[in-house]
């Protein structure tokens, strides 16, 4: 049986290495391409028929041969990360560490998000004109959101639904939560049954996981373009208004962001890990670019994976197990967002929550980070629930419509390097594990 280092490395792409910078120039020319056309012809009929007809397919062609490949690449990610724990035993304890990193750090991101939008109030600030504006704009987006949260499993309903009465159709919904669970218990079963079949069928599901691994390694190549498209997309259609209309949102989303990147999590990389946070962010970079790019969790799982192997070198058991839920599970800046949007449409509206439905808040938007889907925009209709649950309406989601795709970029990369902390930290409480060295007696 290959060990995780082999198997990464067999699967990684052939010059991965200039990846990175290629992403970058791509990203750069986008941005720069799209303000250009934004600035020197405004509204031009030309641009919406470049957008709508090649770099809107080219970026939406690249984002579904990743999501064709995410789904095969979690189960075996993670089947084959449980299976390789050895025992029972350390699945408990490296699923229990996750577990209580995952609350604990997302109650931090949550208080700081709800703590920065109470003391600055980004919205008693805006401009009524222009939130009419922007409400209008918005109102077919948020009238098809809202439709959608209402049709969103809640409540115990969601927590049952977590387990798949049918894998495949859990499968073809893209319902990664029900996927992780049935992989997860799958997972569990193979570490339990200890024969020659079982280890064939291992070897087999290893295989899939080096075969996804190459054929993502393949779509990556394409990396550079579609992230050129994507830019060129949102820069040409949004230029400049994008920052300037709801800057005070803006601000403190990026505020609260910023402060769970570079102010917790490089205190739990130095305290929990021993690990240095400047090496650490370089080292990262690529997955940051990636996850920046796409706003996709589950569109970065492949790259976070070569990165823990190969940049940071971390036990591929535990980077598997830890960065294939966490894609799902552990997503700081989605439940930072959530919470922000929701004190600031109350704040907009003059809906004033009580401490206890500010605490209701947190709540469900630590939950809310565990369980919402890791693609574009997976966390408005998130939203659009929690606003009807505290009495704001939730067609005021329409106000934040405008700049939800640069946000959800930012908070995808905060949720991606997130991810990359955890499985940090957690082979390095591992590592200390007095049972694993017993294991050797």
């Amino acid at each position: 049986m290959n060990d995780a280092a082999e198997m990464a490395a067999e699967a990684a792409p052939i010059g991965h290495g200039k990846l990175q910078w290629r992403i970058l120039i791509g990203f750069v020319l986008g941005t720069i391409a799209g303000l250009a056309a934004y600035s020197l012809a405004p509204g031009a009929a030309w641009i919406e028929t470049l957008v709508t007809y090649v770099t809107g397919p080219i970026g939406q062609i690249f984002l579904r041969l990743l999501f064709m490949l995410v789904i095969p690449l979690l189960f075996s990610a993670l089947v084959v990360g449980i299976a390789e724990m050895g025992e029972v035993r350390e699945l408990r304890n490296v699923g229990l560490r996750t577990l209580v990193y995952t609350v604990i750090v997302s109650g931090i991101a949550v208080a700081i998000s709800i703590t920065a939008v109470n003391v600055l109030r980004p919205g008693d600030g805006v401009d009524p004109v222009a939130a009419r504006e922007l409400l209008a704009q918005g109102g077919e987006g948020a009238a098809g959101i809202v439709e959608a949260s209402s049709k969103s499993e809640a409540g115990i309903g969601q927590l049952i639904a977590i387990v798949p009465n049918n894998v495949i159709a859990a499968m073809s919904n893209n319902d990664i939560l029900a996927v992780m669970f049935f992989a997860l218990f799958f997972g569990i079963g193979l570490l339990l049954v200890q024969t020659p079949r079982t280890e064939t069928l291992k070897d087999a599901i290893e295989g899939v996981f080096e075969v996804a691994m190459r054929l993502i390694g393949m779509v990556i190549q394409l990396a550079p373009i579609a992230i050129f498209c994507f830019m060129f997309n949102l820069s040409a259609q949004f230029g400049w208004d994008l920052l300037v209309k709801l800057s005070a949102f803006v601000g403190v989303v990026l505020l609260a962001l910023a402060i769970q990147m570079f102010g917790v999590f490089p205190l739990l990389l130095k305290l929990l890990a021993n690990k240095n946070p400047v090496a650490f962010f370089r080292e990262t970079r690529e997955a940051s670019v990636m996850a920046f790019s796409t706003a996709s969790s589950n569109a970065t799982l492949p790259t976070a994976l070569r990165v823990a192997d190969e940049q940071l070198k971390l036990p591929g058991k535990i980077a598997r197990f830890v960065l294939t839920i966490g894609a799902t599970a552990n997503q700081n800046g989605t439940a930072m967002f959530e919470g922000v949007t929701v004190l600031f449409l109350a704040q907009f509206f003059g809906v004033d929550l009580t401490i206890a439905d500010q605490a209701f808040v947190m709540l469900i938007c630590i939950l809310a980070g565990i369980g919402t889907a890791g693609v574009p925009g997976g966390s408005l209709p998130v939203i659009a629930l929690i606003l009807a649950g505290v009495g704001v309406p939730p067609e005021g989601i329409g106000l934040i419509l405008g700049v939800d795709r640069f946000l959800d970029m930012c908070r995808t990369t905060l949720n991606v390097i997130g991810d990359l902390v955890c499985a940090q930290v957690i082979s390095a409480l591992s590592s200390k594990d007095p049972v694993i060295v017993i294991e050797g007696t």
